[in-house]
């Protein structure tokens, strides 16, 4: 099955956005996280370094799901394959 130019554009744009939320995924769950835990200062009543697991980091997760979900519909309307409504 050959993909039309179109097709391939879109899995491109696909592929690097995934790779680019991937990558700050990685970084806050893990580099953050590590990194978090010399510093010993308190953030709205709490150890900093529990704020950036407990809280801090579902934010950044929220944000990655909500960003990745509007981008994905603008680009299933630019490449013209969006679900259609009813």
């Amino acid at each position: 099955m050959q993909l039309t130019e179109s097709q391939q554009r879109y899995w491109q744009k696909n592929l690097r956005i995934t790779g680019i939320l991937l990558a700050i995924w990685f970084v806050v769950t893990f580099v953050v996280g590590f990194f978090a835990r010399d510093l010993s200062f308190t953030f709205f009543g709490w150890p900093f370094s529990f704020w950036v697991g407990a809280q801090g980091a579902l934010v950044v997760y929220v944000l990655i799901i909500g960003f990745y979900a509007r981008y994905m519909n603008q680009l299933d309307i630019e490449h013209g394959v969006a679900e259609q409504e009813d």
